[in-house]
């Protein structure tokens, strides 16, 4: 799918993996790996941007400026620790005036300077008449997302963003994904877009309650959420299997999400267990990413919140799913 889901062929490798019985070995299609038992609902402690990453290293996230007024307001409202704030002076905004208060609250510095000189501080675009500085964004674990309940109900539900580049798309689909109620979002160290003031602006917030992990490789990190007991998904517009058919939304389940343009990179998609697709019957290319991560993320969230019901009425039983191999 252009813009962000497109690339390559749809998976062929031998060995597909296929949904088990229950009772069955849970093996996988390599040799003799076994997976790791299911931790659906282990709650992960700690609150969004609070834990340190392995070893106790430091890895850069980002979001230490942040502009635009819905995404001050948030951090504002959050726990992150802000150093200051500054705001266009003479300007009759009410969102303004309620960012002046929450700073006050928290004994935040207020800076009130010129429009000249609140453009010089921001970079993006467009800062609404406000910009602060506060303390960088802490990533939780790989591991702590895979056993963290979705704020949408049910078990983990993780975005992982293969080498997304653009700060809107990454901001838009970090937004989207903690509206819809995802557990969190993995973003690669590398070839890929930090959280830049663009990105936190598009966010509007998001990043102050959305728990992100960072990992050296898409990959790789598949491979251990997969190791988790997680499903992978990727969303790849040469899939057969529309994403309305899905079938393990309410499972552990992590949504691979390509970049702008190649879509997902080839690794990525190999290591997916499944492999999925937005019908397009129109007449334009493809979906732009953060649309098509939008897009995507509500089905599975709609679907996960159908099953629930349905169980609900039911006997109470999963009804069947199985378990990836």
């Amino acid at each position: 799918m252009g813009g962000g889901v497109a690339g390559g062929v749809v998976n062929k490798r031998k060995g597909d993996r296929r949904r088990t019985t229950p009772g069955s070995s849970g093996r996988s299609a390599s040799k003799g790996r076994q997976r790791a038992p299911r931790r659906a609902g282990d709650p992960a402690g700690g609150r969004p941007g609070r834990a340190a990453s392995r070893g106790g290293r430091r890895e850069g996230l980002g979001g230490d400026q942040v502009e635009g007024r819905n995404a001050v307001l948030e951090l504002l409202r959050g726990d992150r620790r802000v150093r200051e704030v500054y705001v266009v002076e003479d300007r009759d905004s009410p969102v303004l005036a309620e960012i002046a208060d929450l700073a006050a609250q928290r004994r935040v510095t207020v800076h009130q300077v010129s429009s000249r000189r609140l453009e010089g501080l921001a970079r993006s675009e467009v800062p609404q008449g406000v910009v602060a500085m506060a303390a960088p964004l802490e990533p939780v674990e790989l591991e702590d997302l895979a056993r963290r309940p979705a704020p949408a109900g049910g078990a983990a539900l993780v975005a992982v963003l293969d080498g997304i580049t653009d700060p809107g798309n990454l901001g838009a689909i970090l937004r989207s994904v903690e509206v819809l109620g995802f557990s969190g979002a993995v973003l690669p160290r590398h070839r890929a877009v930090r959280v830049t003031p663009a990105a936190a602006k598009a966010a509007a917030g998001a990043i102050e309650h959305l728990p992100l992990a960072v990992v050296g490789g898409v990959p790789a990190a598949i491979s251990r959420l997969r190791e988790l007991g997680v499903w992978v998904v990727g969303l790849d517009s040469s899939a057969d299997q529309p994403v309305s058919d899905i079938g393990v939304a309410d499972e552990p389940l992590a949504l691979v999400l390509g970049s702008e343009g190649a879509g997902l990179s080839r690794l990525a998609r190999e290591r997916c267990d499944r492999l999925v697709a937005i019908p397009q019957p129109g007449l334009t290319d493809s979906l732009n990413v953060a649309a098509a991560a939008a897009v995507a993320a509500h089905e599975i969230v709609r679907q996960r919140r159908e099953l629930r019901r349905r169980n609900a009425g039911g006997s109470g039983q999963h009804g069947g799913a199985d378990t990836p191999e």
